[in-house]
């Protein structure tokens, strides 16, 4: 359709297996039922033409994890020949999670965080439940959750990714995880646009590179007034007071029974629509409005 804006959803290549990302027919279909030209796009295609898209929505490029560095620069090269949502700067400041210092540094609750730079000596707790994982990982890969004074393969679990160049961070384990979940609050165009929450994705004794399910029995859920306040202050201290079509704050309850915050998603986050279908028309006309 002449005039019609021209939008690529970025995603990753399944490289012939079920594609994981039960919103991207969705939302492809119902942008499309809306005028628009909307093309799911992997985002490391070498024949991809980035400048012939309108806007480029970053949605489900769910390895980009593992490839960090290329990914950001294909984001950097994208928000020259497009306009990249979420931006570039904010992409770049949320592929790693030592995100959550600033946080905290900020005064937004968030749970306690040590990190481990490769050469770093690997100081674990002795004293409590704790997790491992890398500052730069998605769907709880490489994350593992040790008891209290474990050892030896907390310390195989930091080599290995020190080996591999990632920077470890250290967590109490919050143990209301077990019984609350973890809520996800999503917004979109800067109004919150619907909530989930899922049960506890770390066992026990699960080798840190086992597959793991990431969303474990997830549903809708009807986030408390204090978790919403909790979120929009994550929100507002986003370094630049970005645009943010869209985010995910991922919260926890802490020991006082309060929420923290434990990652804040504006990257690439599961927005579970299938779970929330009426949020599709929202988000339909959210983004055709960012794609002018």
């Amino acid at each position: 359709m002449a005039g019609s804006p021209r939008i690529a959803l970025v995603t990753y290549d399944p490289g012939g297996e079920e594609h994981k990302d039960r919103d991207l027919p969705v939302l492809a279909g119902a942008l499309r039922e809306a005028g628009a030209d909307a093309v799911a796009v992997p985002w490391d295609d070498p024949d991809a033409d980035w400048a012939g898209f309108g806007l480029a929505l970053i949605r489900s490029t769910w390895d980009y994890s593992w490839r960090a560095a290329e990914f950001t620069a294909w984001a950097g090269r994208c928000a020259k020949a497009t306009r990249l949502v979420n931006p570039l700067d904010v992409v770049r400041w949320n592929a790693d999670k030592r995100y959550l210092g600033q946080l905290a540094r900020a005064g937004v609750p968030v749970v306690p965080t040590r990190y481990l730079a490769p050469g770093d000596p690997v100081e674990l707790p002795a004293d409590r439940e704790y997790v491992v994982k890398p500052t730069s990982g998605a769907g709880a890969r490489y994350a593992a959750r040790h008891r209290a004074g474990e050892r030896e393969a907390a310390v195989r679990q930091v080599e290995r990714m020190h080996a591999e160049g990632f920077t470890a961070m250290v967590q109490p384990y919050l143990a209301a995880i077990d019984t609350d979940g973890e809520r996800a609050l999503q917004f979109f165009g800067g109004r919150l646009l619907h909530a989930t929450v899922k049960g506890a994705v770390l066992a026990p004794g699960t080798p840190y590179d086992a597959d793991k399910v990431a969303h474990p029995d997830v549903r809708p859920w009807e986030p408390t007034a204090t978790e919403l306040a909790v979120a929009e202050r994550a929100l507002a201290a986003v370094p630049g007071d970005p645009e943010l079509l869209y985010a995910r704050v991922d919260l926890v309850t802490g020991p006082d029974g309060e929420p923290v915050v434990m990652e804040l998603e504006l990257i690439e986050p599961n927005l579970f629509l299938y779970l929330h279908p009426d949020s599709v028309p929202r988000v339909v006309r959210a983004v055709l409005a960012a794609a002018g």
